[in-house]
């Protein structure tokens, strides 16, 4: 029975579109028709700027670390990822926008990777920063901080079950992005102003 209350508690969670909510209450603007469209952290970073960015990305992981924690500690390591994965789908389809399509569940996988295995996930935090920093493509920071999940997942000695969760992880974000991987090949693709790359290319062609 709490195996089954958590899960759908993960879903009502997940489905808690934090990035149309704000934007709609602060700027009086619907998400979905700015920028990418997306409902997601980054869209709202990009559009909204960063006074609406960091509590949506912190509401985002929020609601993926608090059902998967709820089921590590009070059912079971499986628990956690089903309830986790739950809110995941959540963020995606969310139940609060008619199951319309919703945001790509980065932050929402990260939260839940914070409660299922925080080494692996503060490690994976560092690279999705450090990949962010050099490149500007968030797109590019999320896949490979989802493919290294599971790899870390296994060398911390975290279950077998987190360890699949990881690398289910890593498929979904790879669909979810197959857009921004489009235009990364055409050279079509937004890239942060803080991208280190362009700017040491910048600096070497100047020289």
């Amino acid at each position: 029975m709490a195996f089954a209350v958590i899960v759908v508690l993960g879903y009502l969670l997940g489905s808690c579109p934090w990035g149309y909510w704000l934007v709609k209450l602060v700027r009086h603007q619907d998400i979905r028709e700015i920028g990418s469209g997306n409902i997601g952290a980054s869209n709202v970073f990009r559009s909204a700027g960063i006074s609406l960015g960091v509590p949506v990305i912190a509401l985002d992981i929020l609601k993926g670390f608090a059902p998967a924690l709820l089921g590590v500690i009070y059912v079971s390591h499986v628990c956690g990822i089903v309830a986790g994965g739950a809110a995941m789908i959540g963020h995606w389809r969310p139940l609060f926008l008619r199951f319309a399509k919703g945001g790509k569940m980065i932050a929402t996988a990260g939260g839940t990777f914070l409660a299922l295995a925080p080494l692996a996930a503060g490690s994976g935090v560092v690279l999705w920063i450090a990949v962010w920093t050099i490149f500007g493509f968030p797109s590019i920071a999320s896949i490979v901080a989802t493919l290294f999940m599971p790899f870390a997942s296994w060398a911390y000695g975290y279950p077998r079950p987190v360890i699949a969760f990881g690398a289910a992880t890593f498929v979904a974000a790879v669909y979810l992005h197959r857009a921004n991987i489009d235009r990364l090949l055409h050279g079509k693709e937004s890239r942060s102003r803080i991208a280190l790359l362009p700017r040491l290319r910048s600096a070497l062609h100047a020289r």
